[in-house]
């Protein structure tokens, strides 16, 4: 299985690696592999990445594809 998680794992140097980066428990970044990264969490992983692992891949329900936001509207 290629998980968004995982990806953020091996892009961190390895699961504790990432576990410090983001400031949480090796154990905790384990269970990420098969279960969703935590909303509260989302943000520091990408961080962690330097952007590789997008907060869309991370959490899509949470996080629209960045081209699926409207364009601002110009004034007239």
């Amino acid at each position: 299985m290629d998980t968004a998680a995982e990806r953020a794992i091996e892009l961190a140097g390895g699961l504790t690696k990432l576990a410090d980066l983001v400031g949480v428990k090796p154990s905790s970044v384990f269970k990420w592999r098969v279960r969703r990264v935590p909303a509260e969490r989302v943000l520091a992983v990408e961080r962690a990445t330097g952007g590789k692992v997008t907060r869309h891949e991370l959490r899509p329900d949470l996080y629209p594809p960045a081209d699926a936001h409207p364009a601002p509207a110009s004034a007239p």
